[in-house]
Order: C-alpha cells, then sequence, then structure tokens
C-alpha cells in the first residue's frame, strides 16, 4: 500500500510539474520535476523505496531509448554517422583518459582507477535529458540529429568503461586489450541481438495478422513488452541491453509503415498509448533523480571530514573540463565557433548517470569501504544539475541570438502562417478520425468548414491577428454586457422566472470567461459554478440545458432575441472607422444567431442528438488545436506572444459555439 501510495503522489506531481510549467515557461520541466522530487523527499508520509540501478534502467531507460530509435529520422543519422560515432565513442573515452586523471589529481582520495569510473559514467549525454532540453528549445536541425544519435550510442560505451573501471577498483586487475575486445564484443552483440529479436517480434505480428488475430489490444500488448523483453535477453546473454533496445527500435521504425499501415486504428492507438507512458516515464526519471538528491548530498553535507564549499568547487571545476574537452572536440570537427557551443552545452547528464553511480559496490574485494563513494554520488548528482542549469539558461540565449539574422518580417509571417495551418490540420484530423455512421453529415460539415479556414490562412497575413481578435473581444464583451441588461430588466419586470435568469446569466458567464482566457479565475469560478450548478439542480432551481423540447423554451427564445438585438444595436453605436471590421465580424456573428432562434422549431429527437453530436465533434477538434498550440511552443516553433494569439482565436470560437449551439 505504501509503494501505491508513492507512485500515486508522483504521478499527481509529475502533472503539477506540467501545469507549474505553463506559468513559468522559462523553466525546463526536467527542473521542475527535479525539485518537485526534493520537495517528496521530505514529504515524512512518502515511503521512499532506494533506487535500483537494474531495475531503473529496465523500467525507465529501455523503453525511452526504444521510442528514441523508433522516431529518429534514420537516415539523417546515416548522414552523420561519422560525427556520432566520434562523439559516442572518441569523445567518451578521451573523456575517461583525460577527465580521469585530472579528477584524481584533484582530489587525490579517489584512487586513478575510480577516477577512470567516474570520468566514464559523466561522459555520456543522457537521451532522455536532451530530448527534454531540445523539445523546449528550437535547436538548428542538424545539431538535434547529432545530439540524439550521440545519445543513443554513448550510454553503451560510457558504461562499459565505468564497469572495468569499477572492476579494476574492486580487484585490483585491469587488461587494456581485454577491456577493447569485451567492448566490442558487447556494442556488436547487442546491436544483433537487439534486430535479431527485433524482427523476431515484427514476425510474430505479421503472423498473428495472418491468422486473422487484428485485435489491437494484443499487438498492443506485444508493442509494450517488447523493449523490457529485449534489453533483459540482451543482458542475459552479457551484451549491451541499452544498444539492443535502440536496434530494435531501428527495427521497428523501418518496419512501422508495412506492419501497420493496413490498421490505422492500431497506429492511433499505438501513439496515443506511447505518447502516455513516455509521458509519465519521463517524469519519474526526473521525479526519482529529485528524490535522490537530498540522501546524496546529506551524508557529504553533514559530514566534517568535508568542506561543503569546496566540495562545490569539485563539482564546478569538473563541469567546466567536461565542457571544455566537449567544446574541443566538437570545434576540431565542425570549425564553427557558435555551433560547437551550442552542441557542447546541449550535452547535459541525467538520470542514468546517477543510476551508474548508485551501482558502485559498497566494499572492495578486500572487505575495506569504496573509497569516496558518498562524494563520487555528491559529484554525479552535481554535475547533473549544473549541466541541466547551463544549458537551460545559456542555450535559449545562444540559439534566439544565432536565429535574429533571419527573423525577417517576411520570415516571421511565414512561421506563424504555417503554425495557423499546422493548428488548423491537427483539428481537422480530428473531425476525420472521430466521423462515424452517427455524426458523418456533421463531419462532411465540419471538414468543409476547416478546409476553408486552411485556404484562408494559406493567403492571409498573420501578424496582425493578435490585435484583430483582441478588438473582437473587446467588442464581444461589450455586447455581452447588452445581453446581461436584458436578462435584468426581463427579471425585473417578472417576464421570466429567476429559474431561467439564472441560466441565462450563466450562459453569459461561460462565454464571457471563455474569451477573457484567465486560466486562473476560470478555473475557479467554472468549478464553483459546477458545484453551485448541481446543488441547485438538486433543489430543482435551476435548469441544467434549454432545449427546444423543454416548456420554458418559448420564454427563453424570446430573452434570447432580444438580447441578441441589444447586442446588434449597441454594436452599431460602437462603430467607428478603427474598430469597424472587428464590429462587423461580431455583428455577423450576432445575427446569425439571431437567424437560428428565429428559424427554430421543436425538433425531434434524433434532429436534437445530431445537433449534439455535431457540437461533441467540434469540441474534439477544438482540444485538438490546443493540444497542437502548446506543442508547437514547447517544441519552440512559435514564441509565447503567438501562441496567446492562437489560443485567443480558438476560445473565440469555442465561445461562439457554446453560444450558437444553445439555439438546437
Amino acid at each position: 500500500m505504501e509503494i501505491l501510495l508513492m507512485v500515486l503522489v508522483l504521478l499527481l506531481l509529475i502533472g503539477a510539474s506540467n501545469v507549474i510549467q505553463r506559468f513559468v515557461p522559462f523553466i525546463p520541466v526536467p527542473l521542475i520535476q527535479i525539485a518537485l522530487g526534493i520537495v517528496a523527499a521530505y514529504m515524512p508520509s512518502l515511503h521512499h523505496v532506494p533506487l535500483n540501478p537494474e531495475l531503473f534502467m529496465v523500467l525507465f531507460i529501455a523503453p525511452l531509448l526504444f521510442n528514441d530509435g523508433k522516431i529518429t529520422p534514420r537516415d539523417e543519422l546515416w548522414k552523420l554517422r561519422t560525427y556520432i560515432l566520434l562523439l559516442a565513442l572518441g569523445l567518451v573515452f578521451a573523456t575517461v583518459l583525460l577527465a580521469g586523471p585530472f579528477i584524481h589529481w584533484l582530489i587525490p582520495t579517489i584512487p586513478l582507477s575510480a577516477a577512470f569510473a567516474l570520468a566514464a559514467i559523466l561522459s555520456p549525454t543522457d537521451a532522455v535529458a536532451v530530448g527534454s532540453i531540445a523539445g523546449r528549445i528550437k535547436l538548428p536541425g542538424n545539431i538535434l540529429r547529432l545530439l540524439e544519435g550521440e545519445s543513443l550510442m554513448n550510454d553503451a560505451s560510457g558504461l562499459v568503461a565505468f564497469n572495468f573501471a569499477i572492476a579494476a577498483t574492486v580487484t585490483g586487475y585491469f587488461s587494456l586489450s581485454e577491456a577493447i575486445g569485451s567492448f566490442f564484443v558487447i556494442a556488436i552483440g547487442g546491436l544483433v541481438i537487439g534486430a535479431l529479436l527485433g524482427f523476431a517480434v515484427i514476425w510474430l505480428r505479421l503472423l498473428l495478422r495472418r491468422l486473422g488475430m487484428e485485435d489491437v489490444t494484443l499487438h498492443m500488448l506485444i508493442i509494450i513488452l517488447t523493449p523490457f523483453l529485449i534489453y533483459i535477453a540482451a543482458e542475459e546473454c552479457h551484451v549491451s541491453g541499452i544498444l539492443a533496445v535502440v536496434a530494435a527500435g531501428v527495427v521497428h521504425a523501418i518496419e512501422r509503415d508495412r506492419v501497420e499501415s493496413a490498421s490505422v486504428r492500431l497506429r492511433i492507438v499505438s501513439d496515443s498509448t506511447w505518447s502516455v507512458i513516455l509521458f509519465s516515464l519521463n517524469g519519474l526519471v526526473f521525479l526519482l533523480l529529485g528524490l535522490e538528491i537530498p540522501g546524496v548530498v546529506a551524508k557529504i553535507w553533514e559530514d566534517p571530514a568535508y568542506q561543503n564549499g569546496q566540495v562545490i568547487g569539485y563539482i564546478f571545476l569538473i563541469t567546466a573540463v567536461l565542457m571544455i574537452l566537449r567544446f574541443l572536440v566538437i570545434l576540431a570537427r565542425d570549425r564553427q565557433l557558435r555551433s560547437s557551443v551550442i552542441t557542447a552545452l546541449s550535452g547535459v547528464r541525467g538520470a542514468l548517470t546517477l543510476a551508474a553511480a548508485f551501482s558502485i559496490p559498497m566494499v572492495l574485494d578486500n572487505g575495506s569501504a569504496f573509497p569516496e563513494r558518498n562524494l563520487i554520488l555528491f559529484i554525479c548528482a552535481g554535475v547533473i544539475l549544473l549541466t541541466l542549469i547551463s544549458a537551460s539558461t545559456f542555450l535559449p540565449l545562444l540559439v534566439r541570438k544565432s536565429e535574429e539574422t533571419g527573423d525577417h518580417p517576411e520570415n516571421r509571417a511565414e512561421t506563424e502562417r504555417t503554425a495557423r495551418i499546422a493548428v488548423l490540420d491537427s483539428g481537422l484530423r480530428t473531425v476525420r478520425e472521430e466521423m462515424n455512421e452517427e455524426n458523418k453529415q456533421e463531419g462532411v460539415e465540419l471538414v468543409g468548414e476547416y478546409t476553408r479556414r486552411m485556404q484562408q490562412a494559406k493567403f492571409q497575413g498573420t501578424t496582425d491577428i493578435g490585435q484583430a481578435w483582441r478588438a473582437m473581444v473587446n467588442i464581444r464583451l461589450e455586447a455581452l454586457k447588452a445581453e446581461r441588461e436584458v436578462g435584468e430588466r426581463w427579471l425585473n419586470e417578472e417576464r421570466i422566472t429567476p429559474q431561467l435568469a439564472a441560466y441565462f446569466r450563466a450562459s453569459l458567464n461561460r462565454i464571457e470567461l471563455l474569451l477573457t482566457n484567465r486560466v486562473k479565475f476560470k478555473l475557479l469560478l467554472l468549478l464553483a459554478w459546477s458545484t453551485v450548478r448541481k446543488w441547485l439542480k438538486g433543489r430543482n432551481r435551476i435548469p441544467s440545458l434549454i432545449t427546444p423540447s423543454d416548456p420554458e423554451w418559448d420564454s427563453y427564445k424570446e430573452l434570447k432575441l432580444e438580447a441578441i438585438q441589444s447586442a446588434i444595436t449597441r454594436l452599431k453605436q460602437m462603430e467607428n472607422e478603427e474598430n469597424r471590421d472587428a464590429v462587423l465580424t461580431v455583428l455577423a456573428d450576432y445575427r446569425s444567431m439571431a437567424l437560428q432562434y428565429q428559424n427554430n422549431k421543436r425538433r425531434s429527437g434524433t434532429r436534437r442528438n445530431m445537433s449534439f453530436q455535431r457540437k461533441e465533434l467540434e469540441l474534439k477538434a477544438i482540444q485538438a488545436e490546443r493540444n497542437a498550440i502548446q506543442m508547437l511552443y514547447e517544441q519552440g516553433d512559435i514564441d509565447r506572444h503567438f501562441a496567446g494569439k492562437l489560443r485567443m482565436d480558438v476560445n473565440y470560437r469555442e465561445a461562439s459555439l457554446f453560444e450558437s449551439q444553445e439555439g438546437h
């Protein structure tokens, strides 16, 4: 029960980290999750399970690297193969050979072999951390692919070097020829076993489909189990499980189209399922890292044998040496200063480094304690945090500065136009995916509307869209005030019941909240209103929804028509040269709404259900647009300012949808 409670708390913290990041977008999610993990470590009621390195590798690293192997473009990796191998092999071994003696010189109490081990686990970049940083910062395409390929390959070389250095420290024996031979056996063996088992899984799925077993749940279960089973099988054969799952992921990417092209539903379910799994695993990796940091730091911080300022200095010096070595190797190959600095800073370390450090044995073969084990753990945790913070701080400045030369108005307009089309395309794809026999007519209408919007977006500029929408929202809010005045007057004249007046006010409040986009205020008010409405509904004081079949429909229809006319009058009074376009747009919305109410008759249940289906379908499309906007923002394709403009557009259409649907 304690472990279950811990898992639930961690999952809640993952969700909380993404909510927090919406309000502080300049802080990357990994750092927020590490901070929440540190806070959780001090919760007295939270059960803490010590980090098991082997279990950590199987549960977290294996599926994450398998997915990275699936989604990383193979052709681009192949073009960068020489550069990737230089970083994944050459840089790792150079770091071990050069940083190891430096660490031993800096901290003489750490034996040379143990210093080599520390340098080895600090040398590989972390694929999860690299992906998290790259997802927030729009790195140049070639640098991003290079980092992805490097992080996929250098884990194996770093861990192999680490294991040999640890063995040398524990036993006092080391053979260079044996180490080189074992490295090639472990690396090549991992790649071969991973590829063979990957093809075997694909063959099994194809066989099941030939036998008529198209069950999506069964195929999805096989896909989920694949990275775990392949990693375990490779490790049992004493080869690299990391390279095995990477190879299996690449194989699955090669065969993906042939296996899943005939099953669109499987592809949709697979993508959705993996997105949830990866979202959870990524978050858990950094939360667990945060959970471990207080214990690691406390052992050194509270030990009088260490001077706190001195050990912090060790972290800064070792990190500086790692970054300088990385920068020099990249500069020698790239010969471009700015891109070399960006690539060097992007080499962040992650939880894999700390997990490997925890696998250091407690004692040597002679029974004595492993030298400076706690200090090694402390240095690993410090280097991880320092590389994450430095990348998060300096990379946005460097990337933004490198793009300033191309940030012309024409390029910016084209970028925004492309983003708008991508958002609309997301809504269009959702409509098509959700269409069925029951909502086919509504779906066809929505597809037509989205197609028209996309065509308009292709030929219209977007640089002044934010100002236009703000003007339109302000005008619409004034029109809502006019509607409210009608509702209050009708209530005072006793032309409607208090229950109907409350429903009318609630519908206007909902539209106003959608238009103003005040997130915190909106959530609180919606929660409060939902609670109050349930309480009033239980006492038969307010209707939950008024439709043409309700007894009070005629009264509500007359109220709404007069409110619309009052709003139209107010809009005409507001019209001037500066706001004419915005006023005419809002007037068109109100006139269309008036026609809907005027032409409305009591409709059959079938027609009313079709209206509900239209609303449900369009709301799903709108939510897909919101998700697309957030993804574009997190990937760095659009800035916070333009993301707000796009959300304003979506909110306006959602508000119009809620108001227009009342007449159906």
